[in-house]
Order: C-alpha cells, then structure tokens, then sequence
C-alpha cells in the first residue's frame, strides 16, 4: 500500500476518530505532506517510538502509541507477566499525559495491570519504579530534548532497563505485526473497577529519594559550607524541578535559586528554541540568574531529567565556563573514586562502564583507581545491561556510568541515566572542593594536569525527511567500503565497523571480531590517542561524528581537536 493508499484509508476507515480525519482533510491539497506521514511507519525501534505529533502512520498519535503498546502487550502475555504489571510515567510534553493513559488502558484491556503517575515524572524515577513495584515492563512518555513538536515513547524491562537484545527484536516483531483494527480497548471506569488502572506516586517518590541520599559520601562538609555554598538550577520547562529542590534540600543545601522563567512544566518550552541542557543557548537565563547571585555553580536538566548540563565559576577570570558530559562525568566519577579510596571503600572487582564515543580519560582513571573500565555501545541501556550482568554472575562491582550525551549513572537504584543523583554528586562534590577553596573549574583543570588534556567534539550533520535518511545511508556507506588509512595528519590505527562486528589493526595487520552488539557504528583509533566515530542518530534525523585527542596543555589539545575536526568534515 503506497503513502496515498494510506492516506485515504485513514480518512475513510471508521476506527479513525473525527479530529483525526478532519486534521488530515486539512492536508489533502499538499502531497509531500502526505508522503512524509505516511510513506512509511513510525518505527518501534530499539529505543522505542520518536516522531512529529500528529495524525498519519509516521507520526505519534494514539493509534501509533496503542499499536506499539498491542506488540509489547502480546509480549508481555507470552512471558506470562501480566500479574507482574506495567508503570508508566510520562514528562512535560504536549499530549504527554494523552499517551500514558492511552497506553495503560490498552494494556489494561490485555489484561496487564499497570501502575501511572498521578503527573510528570523524571524518566530514572521510572526506572527505579520498575523494580519497586517488580513490574515486568516500563513505559516513559518522553522525547527528551527533541523540539516541542516531538514526543516519544520508550519501553524498559523488569531489571529497569531499557530493552536489550534479542528482547528489543522480539517486542519490535510483535508490534510491527500489530494492525490498527486489533488494538484493545477498555472503558478507564472498567479498568479502574477491575483493578487494572493504578494511580501512583508520593510512595515512589519518597522511596527513590531515599535511595539517592544513602549515595551521598560527604554530607557532614555540605552542613559546613551550606551558608556560602549558592546553585542556580532550571528543569528547561521539564520534570526535575520537585525532586532536584527537594534532594538538595534534604542534604542541607539553602542558596538554591531556580530560573522563574523556566520552573513551571510547558511542552512548548517557551524560552528556548530546543530543550536541551548541551546546548549553550538553553542556559542564557540561567546564567543570568548565576551572576546576580554570584553562583558557584549552574545547572540544567533536559525535559525528562535524564541528563545533565553544568557550568562553574572560573576562579581566575570570575566567568562561568561549560563542561561538557565527559568534563561532568568525569568530575563526578574522580571525586567518588577519590573519596571512596581516602575510606577504603574501593571493592576489589570495582568497574567504571562508558562508550565507545566518550572520553579516552575514563580508562586513565580506572587504571590509576585500579578499577576495571568497560566499554559498551552508545546507549545507556547498554550500560544497564551491563550492571544487570555484574549482578548476574557476581564479577564486578559497579561504580560509576556515563556517556558522553551528558548522561551517567551514581549507584544502582536504576538502570537508566539520572540528571537528579547527578546533580546531587555534583553540588556535593563542588561543596567538597569549595572548603579546599576550590570551584569545580579549578578541580576540572587539576584532573586535566593528573591525567592529560583530553579533549572531545562532536558535529553533527542534520537531514530531515526521506531524501536525508537516503544520504545518511550513503554517507556511512562511503566510510564503510573505502576506509581510510589517514584521516587528515592523522594515521588510522585501527578500523572498527560494529554493523557487521570486525576490526582491522593496520599498525599489527591483525583483524578479528568486536566484542559488542551489531550496531551501525564506524570507529577509527588514531596515532597518539586520538580517535573519531561515525553513527547515525537513535533518535533524530541526524548523522553524529563524534572524536577526542591528548595532549599534553589545554590550548594544544584545543587546537589538535579542531584539526582533526577539520580533517573529518573534508573526509565526508
């Protein structure tokens, strides 16, 4: 069935309700319109549903949230977990609450009881809510920090985790076989009568925050330096405002000022054009806000406070500088490391998970720590997955995990990333630095002076449409077939290709197998610990090109950084 076909099935089929039809006839004079909505199905991929809002095959609307919901529903069934149940949560964005609700009452027709939040909550909450209550499943409504036009829908599995293979395979097959007309339906009345439809919330709120506090290391230090210590914080709109006031709160934290502009949830994030903590545009409030208060430290969390941005003062010029997810991370992951050692508290088996597209810096430190780094694809369910498997086979103990998205992990209380144990660990750390009289700025550059300046970029190359996810293809496929031996000055090392999961060594002319899922990821290792990678986006029309180099000063990192980003542009 072609996209016009479609179209005008839509427009005719009675299970399509009126609103849908007349926002569709709204269209009918524009057929590129109509090729874009229907020219293909939103896909239920391994990180779940993304797209545009709005009526059409290609689209979120409640018939596209339903029919993945019917594929993971017959899953669930044929792993007998329908008493297990399901939870659901959901953020800021436009038909948010819609898509929840309409997600559990279809899983609820299948007989699967669910679990829904009474209102938005962080996307981690819903991760540790899944172990709470020993659900089977997870969904969280969210598009993170895509434009408001967006929304999306991710399923996690019963460690908390999203779902990993074959698991993600299995539910995708079951949805993708799905047709609109065999969607389940249930009455929210019937539901709620029969036990099915569960409203929760201050129980689960009070639970994960009780976890996040037995994480902090050094609560005695923020009570000496509570006075003087002073945050700025905005949740861009989103869901981390209520518990990242109220763990700063608990731990003793009192100059904590968040952005009036931007504290009160709004799917049309009004203040700034895209909602996303790495963005330097998202902070201009923010940082208004910091220089009248004089703010040691300034931070951001995305819609659905799953990651994290941070600036800090620069102790020497008095301006406020960005760190980036790696600078962040690693900041964080060196001063529980340093901490946890000055207490003796470093287990034997401990372990460090990052990407492959992070910081080369996160294995100089697991090595000066004695502690093992492991490496999984870009995703954090792989880091979740990982954890699952520590805990599975009683290897390692984990520590600490990030990707370089702006996202890590403190503890185990979920298995996804999370913006509010994060910003705990960073305003603890940065109390800890300032009774050394020290902001996290000057901690950040005595890291650099411990370890190397490394330093990472990333550019990313946005194509919209059919003919863009046509030219991503053939750009990857360019790299893939031809390889090359040197990118700009650069020597290639080693040749990575995860789609098809082998490596070429042209230094030792050894070639073997990667030791990681299949993944549509190209990486070159590069003379002098440098290296770049090429991916295409999870999430968005974009393809990413991600590299790093060493160097032994800051403004020689710098420039071999953009050297070798130059280098990397002319290649493609």
């Amino acid at each position: 069935m072609d996209y016009m076909e479609k179209y005008n099935e839509w427009l005719e089929n009675p299970i399509f309700d009126e609103v849908t039809k007349k926002e569709l006839e709204e269209i009918k004079e524009n057929e590129q319109e109509i090729k874009e909505r229907f020219y293909k199905d939103l896909e239920f991929g391994t990180g779940g549903l993304r797209g545009i809002i709005g009526a059409g095959t290609n689209r979120m609307n409640l018939y596209t949230v339903t029919k993945a919901t019917q594929g993971l529903a017959n899953y669930i069934k044929k792993q007998g977990g329908e008493e297990k149940g399901v939870v659901i949560a959901f953020d800021s964005r436009h038909m948010s609450p819609e898509f929840s609700e309409a997600a559990a009452l279809c899983l609820n027709a299948n007989g699967i009881k669910t679990y829904i939040f009474d209102s938005l909550r962080p996307t981690p909450e819903l991760s540790f809510a899944i172990k709470y209550f020993k659900c089977i499943s997870g969904i969280v409504v969210t598009a993170s920090h895509n434009p408001p036009e967006y929304n999306g829908y991710k399923a996690y599995w019963e460690d908390g985790a999203q779902v990993t293979a074959p698991r993600d395979k299995e539910i995708i097959a079951e949805a993708n076989n799905v047709k609109f007309e065999e969607i389940k339906k249930i009455r929210k009345e019937d539901a709620i009568k029969n036990g099915l439809f569960n409203v929760v919330g201050k129980e689960v709120d009070d639970a994960y925050i009780s976890e996040l506090e037995k994480l902090a290391l050094n609560k005695e230090i923020i009570k000496e330096v509570q006075q003087d210590m002073k945050i700025v914080y905005t949740p861009l709109h989103g869901t981390g405002n209520i518990p990242v006031k109220r763990i700063l709160s608990e731990l003793g934290f009192t100059n904590v000022w968040v952005v009036p502009e931007q504290e009160k949830p709004d799917g049309n994030f009004p203040t700034v054009s895209y909602p996303n903590p790495e963005a330097p545009e998202a902070f201009a409030l923010a940082l208004k806000l910091a220089k009248e208060k004089d703010a040691d430290i300034v931070l951001a969390t995305d819609p659905d406070a799953d990651r994290l941005g941070v600036y800090a003062k620069n102790s020497k010029t008095g301006e406020y500088v960005s760190f980036t997810g790696n600078m962040s991370a690693i900041l964080i992951a060196e001063y529980r490391l340093s901490q946890l050692k000055e207490k003796n508290q470093i287990p034997e088996n401990g372990a460090i998970v990052t990407t492959i597209v992070s910081t080369n810096m996160t294995r100089a430190v697991a090595d000066y720590y004695n502690v093992k780094c492991f490496e999984t694809l870009t995703g954090f369910k792989y880091i979740g997955e990982k954890i699952k498997e520590f805990e599975q086979d009683n290897s390692y103990k984990y520590l600490f995990g990030f990707e370089e998205s702006y996202g890590c992990l403190v503890g185990t209380h979920a298995r996804d990333k999370d913006s509010i144990v994060a910003v705990m660990s960073l305003c603890e750390a940065a109390a800890y630095y300032k009774k050394q009289g020290l902001t996290l700025w000057d901690q950040m550059i005595n890291i650099y002076e411990k370890y190397g300046y490394y330093k990472e970029t990333q550019h990313a190359i946005t194509l919209k449409g059919i003919d863009g996810s046509e030219k991503i293809k053939e750009m990857l496929q360019k790299l893939r077939n031809n390889p090359p031996m040197q990118i700009g000055k650069y020597k290639v090392e080693e040749f990575r290709d995860y789609d098809v999961g082998i490596y070429k060594n042209f230094v030792t002319g050894k070639e073997g197998k990667t030791d990681l899922p299949k993944s549509n990821v190209l990486y070159f290792a590069l003379e002098g610990d440098r290296w770049c990678c090429a991916r295409p986006s999870g999430t968005e029309p974009k393809i990413k090109f991600y590299m790093g180099a060493k160097e032994r000063t800051m403004e020689e990192a710098n420039r071999e950084l953009e050297n070798l980003k130059q280098a990397v542009l002319e290649l493609i």
